[in-house]
């Protein structure tokens, strides 16, 4: 027989209504009122129907967040941060992951509406307007970091063409003048590599001697795409003294297989990434980051969702851009003074 909530009340000393309270995550309830439900909760193996209250009350306190890989320094912390300040609000986090594969993602939202939460926040990198036709009616979606045109979805990113070109601008102040990016991606959907390269040639432009090499397309900003760039462009002549890599993970990659092939840095190749996550720290040499705010993308994230969950006459959509600083380290350090013509394994330098 199922165990019902007067089991747990009798066997914490609570009333019912107490027991409700504490599965509802409702305040004023005691710490150690708290702690006696859960253990009996816990003896006796009583799970709430969550359904059942979801079609009482409206709301179940559940949250989907679907990101593409959750093996992503990026996307784990970002999770933690959203699974954390969720937290804090009473709410329980649901986590998919969607390779950013569209099947996938539309399946993320479909099984959303099936489990019944409250809100769904979603990073998006194959979804079209199209997928979330008709889609806001059950739940209130916020969409992180692409934007999807035409959509009537809260929007939570950083602005990546500032990022980028932020990124190049301290490049340029350090003395580089041959840059190349890894992060470039042919796809025109591909919304986030687009506005950062727009980034880095908006910058490139207040520069009368710097110029852009040939850019080498990435199918994903994976560990193994950032080196694989290098090895193409290390190979090529002339040679790049700098990378803007479009996230921190290609930048990390690339400055492992830069030292492999004999190419220093600082000193041959500066390397700046996007991200700013915590391994940016711990690499040799530290990484120059772009650092988004993401304890406040989580916290603006879930205060998009809070403003639209239970509303039957929800808010105006709305975007919001997150700050983002940058963090400069040891991988940009300015090149010492030397010899144009110095080699790199045996090769000269471009002039």
């Amino acid at each position: 027989m199922a165990v019902s909530l007067k089991d747990v009340a009798a066997l914490a000393g609570v009333s019912a209504k107490t027991v409700s309270n504490v599965v509802n995550h409702r305040p004023h309830v005691t710490a150690r009122t708290r702690a006696a439900v859960e253990e009996a909760m816990a003896e006796l193996g009583y799970r709430p129907n969550l359904q059942a209250r979801g079609l009482r009350s409206g709301r179940t306190g559940l949250l989907m967040l679907a990101i593409p890989d959750l093996t992503a320094p990026y996307f784990a912390e970002l999770a933690h941060l959203i699974i954390s300040t969720a937290a804090e609000h009473g709410f329980t986090v649901l986590i998919e992951e969607t390779g950013g594969e569209h099947e996938r993602e539309v399946r993320a939202l479909r099984g959303a509406a099936t489990l019944l939460v409250d809100g769904t926040i979603i990073s998006p990198l194959a979804l079209t307007a199209a997928d979330l036709e008709g889609k806001q009616g059950a739940a209130p979606i916020v969409l992180l970091g692409e934007r999807l045109t035409g959509v009537m979805a809260d929007h939570v990113a950083i602005d990546n063409v500032q990022a980028a070109r932020d990124a190049t601008h301290h490049l340029l102040r350090r003395g580089r003048r041959r840059l190349a990016v890894i992060g470039h991606q042919d796809d025109p959907h591909a919304a986030t590599a687009q506005l950062r390269m727009r980034g880095v040639t908006e910058a490139l432009a207040t520069s009368s001697d710097a110029t852009l090499l040939p850019p080498v397309a990435v199918s994903g900003y994976t560990w193994a795409e950032g080196a694989a760039a290098v090895d193409v462009y290390l190979g090529r002549d002339p040679l790049p003294d700098a990378l803007v890599c479009f996230n921190d993970e290609l930048a990390i990659a690339a400055m492992r297989r830069a030292y492999e092939l004999g190419c220093r840095v600082p000193d041959d190749l500066a390397v700046v990434g996007i991200d700013g996550v915590r391994e940016s720290e711990f690499v040799t040499p530290t990484l120059t980051t772009i650092t988004p705010d993401k304890a406040e993308l989580a916290r603006s994230a879930l205060a998009s969702l809070a403003r639209r969950i239970g509303r039957a006459d929800p808010p105006p959509v709305r975007d919001v851009v997150v700050p983002h600083r940058l963090v400069v380290r040891e991988s940009t350090a300015a090149p010492p003074s030397r010899d144009p013509g110095a080699t790199i394994s045996g090769r000269r330098r471009g002039r």
